[in-house]
């Protein structure tokens, strides 16, 4: 072996501390850079290679009169359609009389394929299969019977359970949909033959095109397409509606038209008499008219049998894509904030990570100065003796990006795969992120190799007397604690000279001041990042909601049966009407959508429903203009005094003047004053949602409510702010596992970090403290010597690490906030306390490793001169 190359090894094995810290914190930074990037596409993937297993289909059709077999070939004339005609429709059952979606299962079924998760299929007429939703939340268990309700329509009422399962177009186990049935909330599905639910015809109809599979469901270039697909079936089935509605309508006015020849023949027959009577002289009689009154009034009671026949067999679609599924999007938001958060988090992990291995190797090789002019002076060139330094920076850097790019790519996003339980079970599906795994081996090099290449390029230009000298030390400098004389004279020796190292090196402090802030920032934005989005609904529904309800009543300006049923219940407080309506904003170039434009009734009375507020000043509805919230600000780029266009989604359009933004973190909101809103509409606005209050009730207790409302005929749907309140928590509780791999690895990172700096600064003054050891300081003074300064550098990195990791923390809220939901920025005490202590608990680790190697130096061996 080559000299130079023993003199590596032999380095290595000297200071194998400081080597495996290189290698350590590029593992960390590589592990968090790879793994978290990896984590939102590994979530999206995963996904898609499940309901690509289980068949899903690209678009489901609804229709309000069935569908057959023309209906099938209707679809399939679209270029790789493949089309399937099921049977489905909503039912109440169950224990609790809960709403259930309930299908036919055919062995045929090709698409959205049901998974077991236990028991078997269906293979008797009385038997059925649950959602494993059942199991799980509601505590459905094998053998057991489930009685549906009457009215369901069903050829028996009561069924044995076999089985349970998941089917892909229910991905989310949180949510199963809403319907206009029961408490308005699907619970669960059910499979049952499909001869049982005795429908005529198909009601539901999936499309999936063979052409779409090989793109990602999340993906814009998949989105893209599908789009098109569905304008080319609504292009289809337009002239399809037409005469399924003139088929089902002839079919069905058959009677009618019996009981119209009849009318027509009494109506002839009458005309005639009437005509008999005037050739004779006479007056049209009594019994003429009154004959003339009832064929008019069996006319009008036919025209009516007509118009209602005509409504009932008018065909009607309802078009969805996998978007419109429950909980397709959500996943997708969350998989969003993943990745949003990856963008920035991972990034200032790594950085933190680069700066501190940096700082490790020059300071490596400018300790090894004098080996340097050493081999200078034998005769060896210059790339020879940097290939040494290079080598081992290489080896470094290397084995700590290819480890973390590993450990991260196939273990973070695993884990959080497999604790994302609010979904269906997914198929593990990570790919190996090459370009991020390559970046971050290209920062890795750059902090180990570069530092290497820079420190030695300038060691080298020296000359070999010059580099086996030690380095002339600073030259003394007062120092701005020294000019205040009578804090100066306060001091003691140790305090002064522990002081005077302070701020003589002052690259040496700005690195470990950088390096505790920096740790202290990223666990303090761990801590908010489980703050902020797990109070998201509570800041929402606590500062800025105080409803309980939204009521979608059945008639505008018929608010009456539905409070009528309200004030019955013990629960109700109070209730105020205002006019609800859904559409688009407008401004020059940009537009959003889903906006839900408010209008109370009463302007006085809707503070205590809704609070409107900028910051800590509280705003009214004013007399004119109107009122956005924060996210339209923000997504269209509005302040106060722009015009935008409102065009709900039936209605006329209105160019408003914005009066002013208010804070609102869930949905997306405008309001408008019923003065304001008469002048952009010039119309009253009619009530037809009611915001109501009330007093604390159980989940069963709101299902009741619901059911009268909704049997009652008083509302159109139900809302519980409960309900949204428990569905975002758990969502945001999704995130949790997310923010503790966050927490635990900037934990272990900040630790790693302490320990190499104040490793570096033991090694630069080794002959400084063997010196201090010499002249009769104790251990416990020598190890102060150290730690005294170290002390003053955490406090101050941690008060400035709560700066940037506040800052850190909102840029990354930025970032992950969707199309619904912004994340107020919230770090509670706790984890200020938490990042506090961890970083004292670090440092005080590290004091106790670092006394007892000072109690262990070789002063003999560090004093000898270099002469």
């Amino acid at each position: 072996m080559k000299p130079m190359t023993k003199n590596m090894w032999r380095e290595i094995g000297a200071n194998k501390g400081r080597f495996v810290a290189i290698i350590l914190i590029i593992l960390l930074g590589t592990l968090v850079f790879v793994g978290i990037k990896a984590a939102g596409p590994g979530l999206n993937d995963s996904l898609d290679t499940t309901v690509k297993r289980s068949r899903l289909s690209d678009v489901q059709l609804l229709s309000t009169t069935g569908f057959t077999a023309t209906d099938v070939k209707t679809a399939e004339k679209i270029s790789g359609a493949q089309a399937e005609a099921i049977q489905y429709k909503n039912v109440i059952g169950g224990k609790d009389n809960d709403a259930i979606a309930l299908y036919g299962y055919t062995q045929k079924q090709q698409q959205n394929q049901l998974t077991l998760e236990s028991g078997h299929l269906p293979r008797s007429n009385r038997q059925i299969v649950l959602d494993q939703r059942a199991k799980t939340t509601y505590h459905y268990r094998l053998g057991e019977t489930i009685t549906f309700a009457k009215n369901a329509g069903l050829k028996h009422r009561t069924y044995t359970v076999v089985g349970f399962g998941d089917v892909p177009n229910y991905i989310d186990d949180n949510t199963r949909g809403a319907t206009n049935i029961g408490d308005g909330t699907i619970h669960f599905f059910a499979y049952l033959p499909a001869a049982q639910l005795q429908l005529k015809t198909a009601t539901l109809l999936n499309i999936r095109f063979s052409a779409l599979q090989r793109f990602n469901t999340y993906d814009s270039a998949y989105k893209t397409r599908v789009a098109k697909k569905v304008a080319a079936l609504k292009q289809h089935f337009k002239q399809r509606a037409k005469t399924r509605s003139r088929t089902l309508y002839q079919q069905a006015s058959q009677p009618l038209k019996s009981q119209q020849t009849q009318l027509t023949q009494s109506k002839q027959q009458l005309v005639a008499a009437q005509k008999q009577a005037q050739a004779s002289g006479q007056s049209t009689n009594a019994t003429l008219t009154a004959q003339a009154k009832q064929l008019a009034a069996a006319q009008s009671k036919l025209n009516q049998a007509q118009q209602a026949l005509r409504s009932k067999t008018a065909t009607h679609y309802t078009w969805q894509t996998r978007a419109d599924l429950p909980g397709f999007s959500d996943y997708h938001d969350s998989s969003t904030r993943i990745a949003a958060i990856a963008n920035v988090f991972p990034v200032f992990f790594f950085l933190i990570a680069a700066l501190i291995t940096f700082t490790t190797i020059t300071r490596m090789v400018e300790e090894a100065r004098s080996q340097i002019g050493t081999f200078k002076a034998l005769g060896y060139g210059k790339f020879a003796i940097a290939r040494n330094y290079l080598t081992y920076a290489l080896m470094a850097g290397m084995i700590g990006a290819v480890l973390g790019g590993l450990i991260g790519n196939f273990t973070l996003p695993r884990i959080v795969i497999s604790l994302y339980h609010m979904c269906i079970p997914l198929i593990v599906d990570v790919p190996f992120m090459w370009p991020i795994f390559g970046l971050a081996l290209c920062f890795a090099l750059l902090a180990t190799v570069g530092a290497a290449l820079i420190v030695v390029r300038r060691e080298l230009s020296e000359k070999p007397a010059e580099l086996m000298r030690p380095r002339a030390p600073k030259s003394a400098k007062r120092i701005l604690m020294e000019r205040i004389t009578p804090l100066w004279h306060r001091l003691s020796f140790n305090q002064k000279v522990s002081y005077r190292n302070l701020f003589r090196y002052k690259s040496r402090m700005i690195m470990t001041i950088i390096g505790i802030a920096g740790g202290t920032a990223l666990l303090l934005t761990g801590f908010g990042l489980r703050d902020s989005i797990g109070g998201t609904a509570s800041t929402q529904f606590n500062d800025i909601t105080h409803y309980d309800a939204l009521l979608a009543l059945k008639h505008d300006h018929q608010a009456t049966p539905a409070l009528k049923i309200l004030r019955a219940n013990p629960h109700y407080q109070s209730a105020t009407q205002a006019n609800s309506a859904v559409g688009k904003l407008k401004t020059t170039g940009q537009q959003l959508t889903d906006v839900t434009l408010i209008t109370p009734q009463k302007k006085s009375a809707f503070s205590h429903y809704v609070t409107l507020k900028q910051g800590n000043k509280r705003l009214t509805l004013p007399q004119h203009g109107l009122v956005i919230s924060q996210k339209i600000a923000t997504q269209l780029h509005l302040k106060k005094g722009d015009r935008v266009t409102f065009t709900p989604t039936t209605g006329q359009t209105a160019t408003i003047k914005i009066a002013a933004v208010t804070e609102n973190y869930m949905g997306v909101y405008a309001y408008l004053s019923p003065a304001a809103y008469r002048q952009a509409f010039h119309k009253t606005p009619t009530s037809n949602t009611l915001f109501v209050r009330l007093s604390a009730m159980t989940a069963k207790q709101r299902n009741t409510l619901a059911h009268k409302l909704l049997d009652q005929k008083a509302v159109m749907g139900t809302s519980f702010t409960a309900t949204q309140l428990t569905a975002v928590k758990t969502m945001s509780s999704s995130l949790n596992p997310v923010v503790f791999i966050f927490i635990l690895l900037s934990g272990l990172l900040s630790f790693v970090v302490l320990y190499n700096l104040t490793n570096i600064n033991v090694s630069e003054r080794i002959r400084e403290l063997s010196t201090i050891k010499v002249l009769g300081f104790f251990d416990n003074e020598v190890t102060m010597y150290i730690i005294r300064a170290n002390i003053m550098l955490t406090i101050i990195g941690i008060v400035v690490g709560y700066g940037a990791g506040w800052a850190l923390l909102a840029f990354i809220l930025k970032q992950a906030a969707t199309a619904q939901i912004i994340f107020p920025v919230l770090i509670h005490w706790p984890g200020y306390v938490a990042a506090t202590l961890l970083m004292i608990g670090f440092t005080a680790i590290v004091m106790l490793v670092t006394h007892r190697k000072l109690q262990h130096i070789d002063m003999i061996e560090a004093l000898k001169s270099n002469e």
